[in-house]
């Protein structure tokens, strides 16, 4: 036979034989005819793939509900955000709220009373803090009940940048001031972002933190306060042109320029990677107040530069006394910025600068003993659950402030510290049930000389 014979559908060496092209080989049957052994036919999708992609209250697709969360006491059913939640569907299908300053905008002096409960000192912070902070929603409900008098003016947004040591209260600022606002408020890191495309989280997953804080509600999440920490870990690596891409500093910087000015961003529910086949939730970052934070180490340096104070003699870097660094960082001009590492376009979004001070001994007492959340009425209040009365000798307290200024780490040394101390009694307080303890200034002496050898 020849070779074309078999091209054409001949037969083939052991005894197999290729049918025409477009034509299966298997035998015809009658059209509904039904094989034995053969399975049903499948559906276009099983009910449990249909459980998992729609929502068991609504039944919508998670494509347009968003990310669906598995009920407790029913592990088969789904249900999405807006059910979850008990809220009614809007006819943009989001569950979302519009964005809408609070109901009672404090004045900033009231701010700044109410911080002066729970943060001790760095008055210039919190100033800055609270205008710009009350400046914000003040937009915002110009926005949102439009006037005559506003037609003709668009007001900006202005977002911060929190410079300052570490344990000086910046986050705690922050914190404190979204509660009193009651506004949803989200803290990241800058350390885990990279450039879109590479390993690491992109930017657009900050907001996936405020979505949550807001339980899902977009439009409530797009007028929260977003805190990112650690600003300063992603200045450029070079001053002058890098021959590798810098995916963690300079390329995080251009990438969080149009979140910070105002954009409407991607967000993918579930986390992670952009995918095509992923439902994505619009996010308008416009009405968002950003405030970024960072130690910026090295920065009192270059200012000190600036202003005409260089070091002299054979101190080494970095002993610059405390108070000095906080005043030099409180004069810190843009120039500065960029001779640090960060980049113009990125400075130039952040327009409100302000700085904490380094706490001191006085500052570190107060925090001790006298805030809403003092550590010793916590400590107190552990040991008063288990029948133990405990108290501070006043030289006690001081020792723990100055002990605590040693260690350069701010407010976090304290706790350190009083851990140092009373670990020792609370491994058997159950047995000190109905008696007091005194803590001296020996005391504490000793402990931490004991840990440090």
């Amino acid at each position: 036979m020849k070779a074309n014979d078999m091209d054409k559908g001949g037969p083939r060496p052991g005894g197999r034989r290729r049918g025409n092209k477009g034509q299966s080989s298997r035998p015809s049957r009658a059209a509904g005819e039904k094989v034995q052994g053969s399975r049903p036919m499948a559906t276009k999708r099983s009910v449990k793939t249909r459980l998992r992609t729609h929502c068991g209250f609504c039944g919508r697709h998670s494509d347009v509900a968003g990310a669906l969360v598995k009920v407790r006491t029913k592990p088969d059913v789904f249900v999405c955000p807006a059910c979850s939640m008990g809220t009614p569907r809007l006819d943009n299908d989001s569950g979302s709220t519009p964005p809408v300053a609070p109901k009672k905008l404090p004045t900033p002096r009231q701010l700044i009373e109410h911080l002066d409960r729970h943060v001790v000192g760095q008055y210039a912070a919190k100033r800055t803090l609270a205008v710009a902070v009350v400046n914000h929603y003040k937009r915002l409900a110009a926005e949102a009940v439009p006037t005559e008098m506003y037609a003709d003016v668009r007001l900006g947004k202005s977002n911060v940048l929190l410079l300052g040591p570490t344990g000086c209260g910046k986050t705690f600022l922050a914190e404190t001031l979204a509660g009193i606002l009651d506004v949803p408020f989200a803290i990241g890191d800058a350390t885990s972002l990279t450039e879109a495309g590479y390993v690491g989280d992109d930017v657009e997953s900050l907001l996936l933190r405020l979505l949550v804080a807001a339980e899902w509600d977009v439009g409530k999440a797009e007028r929260g306060i977003l805190y990112i920490d650690e600003i300063d870990k992603i200045r450029k690596s070079s001053a002058g042109p890098s021959v590798t891409k810098d995916v963690n500093g300079e390329g995080v910087q251009q990438a969080l320029l149009k979140l910070i000015e105002g954009t409407v961003a991607n967000v993918v529910p579930q986390g992670g990677r952009k995918h095509p086949d992923h439902h994505c939730i619009q996010f308008d970052t416009r009405n968002l107040l950003v405030i970024c934070a960072g130690a910026f180490g090295g920065l009192e340096d270059i200012v000190a530069r600036r202003v005409g104070r260089r070091p002299f003699g054979f101190a080494p870097a970095g002993t610059r006394p405390a108070d000095e660094s906080g005043s030099l960082l409180a004069r810190v001009m843009p120039e500065d910025l960029y001779a640090f590492g960060m980049i113009p376009e990125f400075v130039g979004r952040l327009p409100v600068v302000t700085s904490v001070e380094p706490l001191g001994e006085e500052s570190l007492c107060h925090i001790l003993t006298k805030t809403d959340s003092a550590l010793v009425n916590q400590y107190k209040k552990l040991f008063a659950m288990d029948g133990v009365g405990l108290n501070f000798e006043p030289e006690a307290i001081r020792t723990l402030a100055s002990l605590a200024v040693e260690r350069r780490t701010g407010a976090r040394a304290l706790r350190s510290l009083v851990e140092q101390v009373l670990s020792p009694l609370m491994l058997d307080l159950p047995a000190l049930s109905g008696t007091d303890v005194l803590v001296t200034a020996e005391m504490v002496r000793s402990s931490v000389m004991k840990e440090a050898a």
